[in-house]
């Protein structure tokens, strides 16, 4: 019994942790395949125990959102599904009822609330009782309906995706491979949730409605297929479903597995749901499922093969990644013979070993990846040198997960990929530099740094007699490079490839330190961690960086190559001069935070993140709400003052 009780202690720790990487920042420790394999192991102790841990993730149905959209508590919680992966289970839990099978769709859960025909309102999941409010990213979905031809109040459920094919777009134009995302569900949990609705808008989101929560006045002759007929009426795309009985039930399942090899967006498994709403209703629900409705996860097809080699791929920032290459198997009607392991924590999970027997499935029936290891020798041994350059590797852990680094700053993987990042379409945007021919140029030796850049003329003769170039693509190729002289200094800082500065990341520090290179130079960490959305690391990083002779010695020689754009000059009244604004909750006058955010500036103001002794106002529509914001506000004597009364105070008129 002791020993039961050690194991569900473990279980609960392992798969707590790796629920908390994966749904609060989108890192993952382990595959699905193995956490599921846990969490049955923990459930079925539990039954057998009957000892069930208050933090026990079969009791608790998410986890607290991190970020700083404004929170809502939702009108009903917002369950889990029970799941099986049999279908004899799915048959006795539907018995002679009928149901409605449908998708269930890899993305992220919505809900909407439409009033007077308008939506009103959208709002995350979160952790099942209170989610995040996301309506100014909802309007910009590709699908959602602004408005219905219906007045009354309105709540819909459904799921937000991002199909492979824009999953792979996107990717495609992130040079660095460890910047790229992991899967479709982890681009869209962080394109619906920015706080700049325009990065919402690129994402090309899509929304599927699979549940009407409420629809005052409607009548549905107590029938889900009705709701689903009645959504799609009004304009809403619901997810495909099926109506089944126990005749149909089998084939229909059969239908959607094979089907689902051809989806373009991500489901793993489908849910059915009564078709008899009242039936349903009637069973009521446990502390953490509804009992109208099950989950069917798919029973991945999985095939034994002997693991070859682990090849180490190195990136730009010098991570260097595991990928597990075995015998060719087929599944899912495709051959496969790779497969990501993503970082060594989960190669040591695993305990990989050249020569072991493991299995390996298809993800969503997509992603190639390891099921298991069945004989865990464990003996792949982590590099000790730089599989590109041969320089001394190490091993980093960051959030709990181990991952393997490049130290030497000459590598060369380090260097083609900078100069893919140098050139890519946000930073210096010089087309017809691909990383192959990136890679013939540093073979040899026309780039060795961002300046030799602009002086490829010097190699001319050179590089037309190189295969798959010719005068067209040279001329071309100078013709871009001219072209991208003229540019923004926050364009030249994300060029840079510094860690943990991106684009908008960029701006900031230019918007508040202004663009003169003495100026940023000489720029200070404090001064960095004054500015809002700017932390330790960032500001650690941007010094660091140009406290390196060689690399501010490229940075002043490569100005001297570009015409920089004067930042525009500001000539709004400094009437905000030395006042400090927090802004929390919805916003009635502007798109989003960063537009009001932009307009305090722009009159001299600043903007934090969170309430302080040193905060002016409090900027808050609902001013006798009880968030956190407001309640440090009322201990410090903070005004809270709405978004008109700001506008008062400025003296702007919208």
């Amino acid at each position: 019994m002791e020993n039961r009780l050690n194991r569900i202690k473990e279980l609960v720790e392992i798969l707590n942790e790796a629920g908390k990487s994966y749904y609060s920042k989108g890192v993952e420790i382990m595959t699905n395949f193995e956490y599921d394999k846990l969490y049955d192991e923990l459930v079925l102790l539990e039954k057998e125990t009957g000892h069930v841990l208050s933090n026990s993730p079969t009791i608790h149905v998410g986890f607290e959102v991190l970020s700083e959209l404004p929170k809502e508590r939702h009108e009903s919680p917002m369950l889990s599904l029970d799941k099986t992966k049999e279908l004899e289970v799915l048959a006795d839990w539907l018995g002679s009822q009928k149901g409605v099978l449908s998708w269930k769709l890899d993305g992220l859960t919505i809900v909407l609330t439409y009033e007077n025909g308008n939506l009103s309102k959208a709002v995350t999941r979160g952790n099942g009782e209170v989610g995040e409010i996301i309506t100014n990213n909802a309007k910009v979905f590709k699908n959602i309906p602004l408005t219905i031809p219906y007045t009354g109040k309105l709540i819909v459920r459904g799921e937000a995706i991002i199909t492979y094919s824009d999953f792979e777009k996107i990717n495609a134009n992130i040079p660095e491979v460890d910047a790229k995302y992991k899967n479709p569900r982890n681009l869209c949990s962080g394109s619906v949730r920015q706080l700049n609705n325009k990065i919402t808008a690129e994402r090309n989101v899509k929304f599927f409605a699979f549940s009407l929560v409420t629809a005052a006045g409607e009548d549905f002759n107590n029938s889900k297929m009705q709701q689903f007929q009645w959504l799609t009426n009004l304009g809403f795309d619901v997810v495909e479903h099926k109506e089944v009985d126990q005749a149909n039930l089998k084939e229909t399942v059969l239908w959607f597995e094979e089907k689902v090899k051809t989806n373009d967006f991500p489901s793993d498994g489908l849910v059915i749901i009564y078709e008899d709403i009242a039936y349903g209703d009637s069973l009521g629900q446990t502390s953490k499922f509804p009992k109208n409705s099950l989950a069917y996860k798919w029973t991945d097809e999985t095939a034994d093969t002997v693991l070859r080699e682990i090849e180490w791929s190195a990136s730009r920032t010098g991570l260097i990644n595991p990928i597990a290459i075995f015998d060719t198997v087929e599944l899912e009607g495709t051959n496969v013979s790779r497969a990501s392991v993503h970082n060594i924590s989960i190669m040591e999970s695993l305990q990989l070993g050249i020569g072991d027997t493991i299995s390996v499935f298809k993800a969503n029936m997509i992603i190639p990846q390891i099921a298991e290891n069945k004989t865990k020798s464990g003996n792949c041994e982590i590099p000790k040198n730089c599989p590109v350059c041969g320089g001394l590797t190490r091993v980093e852990q960051q959030n709990g997960v181990k991952s393997l680094y490049c130290t030497n700053p000459d590598c060369q993987a380090k260097h083609i990929k900078s100069f893919a990042h140098f050139v890519s379409r946000d930073a210096m945007n010089i087309d017809g530099l691909s990383e192959a021919t990136i890679e013939k140029f540093v073979q040899h030796g026309f780039l060795k740094d961002y300046v030799s850049l602009y002086h490829l003329e010097e190699y001319k003769e050179d590089i037309v007699e190189l295969e798959g170039f010719g005068k067209r693509s040279f001329d071309k190729l100078m013709e871009a490079i001219e072209h991208s002289r003229h540019t923004t200094m926050p364009k030249v800082i994300f060029s840079l490839g510094i860690s943990n500065i991106g684009l908008s990341v960029a701006k900031m520090i230019v918007q508040w330190i202004g663009s003169e290179s003495e100026r940023l130079l000489c720029a200070t960490r404090d001064e960095l961690e004054a500015i809002d959305g700017v932390g330790a690391v960032i500001a650690d990083a941007f010094v660091s960086y140009f406290e390196d002779k060689d690399k501010k010695n490229v940075f002043l020689r490569l100005l001297d190559e570009l015409d920089i754009e004067k930042e525009v000059v500001n000539d709004n009244p400094k009437i905000l001069d030395g006042k400090i604004f927090v802004i929390t909750g919805s916003l009635q006058h502007f798109n989003n935070r960063n537009d009001l955010k932009d307009l305090i500036e722009s009159f001299g103001g600043k903007v934090a993140s969170s309430v302080s002794k040193n905060t002016t106002y409090l900027i808050n529509n609902n001013n006798t709400s009880q968030s956190t914001k407001n309640k440090t506000a009322a201990k410090l004597n903070v005004p809270v003052i709405t978004e008109d009364e700001f506008l008062t105070l400025a003296n702007v008129s919208m």
